[in-house]
């Protein structure tokens, strides 16, 4: 159930008129929850039982932790909730993936092996509530947070709708808290839910489908040799289309969950206007990259030690990060590659090697450092294969196969030009906004102003609308 369906529109407005009504609020959280399990299995009913089964399991262990005051069963309860959360995560996501590895294991010491493959299909969104089930439990395993009073709370906590099949990942300690009194939206959450939904379907439907998309799938889909001028159009429409794609699904379901009168925070700010790749981490994927931060770096070490200690720390999570995007080698590469510029960046910190530039030129020439780097990875991420990425980045550095004209119908080459131009105005408002709060400048506007806005973002979508791509994320 895409957001921009029909059907989308019935359901959120019935929850809408439900919350506006008298009944009580226990009531209310009952529908909305059974409504989160509609919304789901309108994907994949034959998953729906997963939910479940995540949200009993760590329901239970929680019940137990609390109970609990011997380290070593607390651990031990913990170690059951990792094993089946995660057991759960790695049979439907990367057992294909491991099976290749074996195969490739046994060639290397002369053995010829084959497994058939599984035929299972990747339920949505199982990488999104598995992290916020395990925050949860660790959470409370750190006594960081008091368990859930009520099991509907969990249950709502876990399958909310809007940000169910991918994210933001959203943290029980933010959210548990909202449902323990009936929410009341104001009308500001309305006018500004509703803008920033109109917003993040404008961002989906005309920058990541209709403009930028095309251009950056005949790139890195094609078989065609690449030509450094084709290079850069898809690698820039690409880095365009995965912002525009993914922070607009975030921003709708944060402009829902606002309608409804909940608060998720922000996902996305501004990050390619990020000066460094930590301050990319900070602005891309927000709730990923403190998950990993507070879950995994931190509790590896951090940075409490030597800088090799540190160094090892930082490719361990990038890795990690990488592979939680998807069972391929190209995603391990590209959290391999994000790895070594975070450690790269420590080290010229740690050496203060930036002092030898003027103080002018340091913010500008790390943006421009962070980005292209940014770039350079997401061809990585987006080839369909390892030879593909290899040939497009090399092409982009100017070692391209064939430096002939590519041959193409005059609107191709006009979409190719549009799409260069979308890209680059994306990201210099990126650089223009990069200390900004949008919420804070919009509501500072007019009424009409805000209106208008909406407006023509609604025109525009409809204008626009007609390639239906599922979002990029939801394979995740």
């Amino acid at each position: 159930m895409q957001f921009n369906s029909f059907t989308f529109f019935c359901l959120t407005a019935l929850v809408v008129l439900l919350q506006r009504s008298r009944f009580a609020w226990g009531t209310k959280k009952v529908a909305l929850l059974c409504v989160s399990y509609f919304f789901y299995a309108a994907w994949q009913v034959e998953y729906l039982g997963l939910i479940w089964l995540s949200t009993l399991i760590d329901w239970f262990v929680v019940a137990l932790l609390s109970a609990e005051e011997r380290p070593g069963r607390r651990k031990a309860l913990l170690v059951v909730s990792l094993t089946a959360n995660l057991g759960l995560l790695a049979f439907f996501k990367y057992a294909a993936f491991l099976f290749s590895i074996f195969e490739d294991l046994g060639a290397i010491v002369g053995w010829q092996m084959h497994f058939e493959r599984p035929s299972i299909l990747l339920p949505v969104g199982i990488s999104f509530y598995t992290f916020q089930t395990l925050s949860y439990t660790i959470d409370v395993y750190r006594r960081r947070l008091e368990p859930a009073q009520s099991f509907l709370d969990y249950a709502l906590y876990v399958a909310f709708f809007p940000q169910l099949v991918a994210g933001p990942i959203v943290r029980a300690s933010d959210f548990l808290p909202q449902l323990q009194k009936q929410v009341r939206p104001t009308a500001h959450d309305y006018g500004w839910g509703v803008l920033l939904f109109v917003i993040g379907l404008w961002e989906k439907s005309v920058l990541a489908d209709g403009l930028l998309a095309q251009p950056a799938e005949w790139v890195f889909d094609g078989t065609a040799a690449v030509t450094p001028y084709l290079a850069w159009v898809g690698t820039l429409a690409f880095t365009g289309q995965i912002f525009a794609d993914f922070a607009g699904y975030s921003t709708c379901a944060i402009g829902i969950a606002r309608i409804l009168g909940f608060h998720i925070p922000i996902n996305f700010y501004w990050p390619y206007g990020a000066a460094g790749f930590s301050d990319f981490w900070r602005r891309w994927h927000i709730s990923l990259s403190t998950w990993l931060r507070d879950y995994l770096y931190i509790p590896l070490g951090g940075n409490r030690g030597s800088l090799a200690f540190t160094l090892r720390n930082i490719m361990i999570t990038m890795l990690l990060g990488g592979l939680w995007h998807g069972a391929s080698w190209n995603f391990v590469l590209w959290g391999a590659l994000h790895g070594i510029l975070l450690a790269l960046e420590r080290l010229v910190r740690h050496w203060r090697l930036a002092r030898f530039l003027p103080g002018r030129l340091r913010t500008p020439l790390a943006i421009l450092l962070t980005l292209f780097g940014v770039m350079v990875t997401w061809i990585f991420f987006r080839a369909s294969s390892l030879d593909r990425a290899l040939e497009i980045a090399a092409a982009l550095f100017g070692y391209a196969q064939d430096h002939t004209p590519y041959e193409l119908p005059l609107l191709n080459q006009l979409r190719n030009a549009v799409a260069l131009i979308v890209a680059l105005l994306l990201i210099v408002g990126h650089w223009m906004l990069r200390n900004t709060d949008l919420e804070q400048r919009l509501t500072q506007c007019s009424i009409a102003f805000r209106a208008a806005l909406i407006g023509v973002l609604v025109v525009t979508i409809c204008l626009m609308s007609g390639v239906d791509r599922a979002f990029i994320y939801f394979q995740f």
